[in-house]
């Protein structure tokens, strides 16, 4: 296997330095979204930002700028605070998801480029990510995650108990919506390199798993830090050595090695 990762990052040094970074910000983001419990927000962002680039594909924009615009415009409908709302963030959530995985085909569907083309446009994929990619995510999301690892408490005083925070003086409705900005903007990003399924896999996986070893957040943030990398590296060395497609292999490793991962609590404590 460390043969295979050495061959690996010789052949495709961008893809396997552009998944950790992806990575990263997502399994930073991802204990904020696990513990807000808004974890189908991640794929619904992920399939906004879809529509996004292909909007800007029709509008002759970059792509980026596209996601960016659709992303972040949907990000500020839900940062809304909905508990005194007939109509749950969840359920916003769902019609959005609905809304624009659909409308990211129409858009398109008339674009002449076949069914394959359609799909790397708008879904991505890791193991073709090039400098460029890799340099524009580095601008976007090292101050994305600079910024929510230094404002990290006040987020989750936000996030796990609102009145407290307002008797602190926290102000959440603020926390929450810099918190929903900086997760819009990464996975805006992000999808355009990684795809919406491997984001959404970022996003929630390593999270999960490293919530389910520890409650102090500090270890949460490293453990999710650690699963990520490791999900990287052991999934991009499995999809070259059998020459499997990359993201899938990626979220199968990521499912595979949370599986693994839940009982050893209750072992350890045994």
């Amino acid at each position: 296997m460390a043969d295979a990762i050495l061959t690996l990052v010789t052949a495709f040094p961008y893809a396997v330095v552009t998944g950790l970074l992806v990575g990263t910000a997502c399994a930073l983001l991802g204990v904020f979204v696990v513990l807000k419990r808004v974890v189908f927000i991640g794929i619904a962002l992920s399939e906004i930002a879809a529509c996004g680039i292909a909007g800007a594909l029709l509008a002759g924009l970059p792509p980026l700028v596209g996601a960016l615009l659709l992303t972040l415009s949907a990000v500020a409908l839900l940062s809304i605070p909905f508990e005194s709302s007939r109509i749950s963030r969840d359920a916003l959530l769902g019609v959005l998801f609905v809304a624009a995985s659909s409308l990211s085909v129409l858009l398109v569907s008339g674009s002449g480029l076949g069914l394959h083309e359609i799909k790397a446009l708008l879904y991505g994929d890791l193991i073709l990510a090039s400098r460029a990619d890799f340099l524009l995510l580095v601008a976007i999301l090292a101050p994305a995650i600079a910024c929510l690892l230094a404002f990290q408490r006040p987020m989750l005083y936000s996030f796990l108990d609102r009145e407290a925070a307002t008797v602190l003086r926290v102000r959440p409705a603020r926390w929450e919506l810099l918190f929903f900005l900086l997760l819009g903007v990464v996975v805006a990003a992000a999808s355009k390199v990684a795809g919406a399924m491997l984001v959404f896999c970022y996003l929630i996986v390593p999270a999960t798993a490293a919530l389910a070893l520890t409650r102090r957040l500090r270890g949460v943030l490293w453990l999710a830090v650690g699963f990520s990398v490791l999900i990287t590296l052991l999934g991009l060395a499995i999809s070259f050595a059998v020459d499997l497609p990359t993201n899938q292999t990626l979220c199968v490793t990521a499912c595979g090695l949370l599986l693994l991962a839940l009982p050893w609590k209750s072992w350890a404590q045994r």
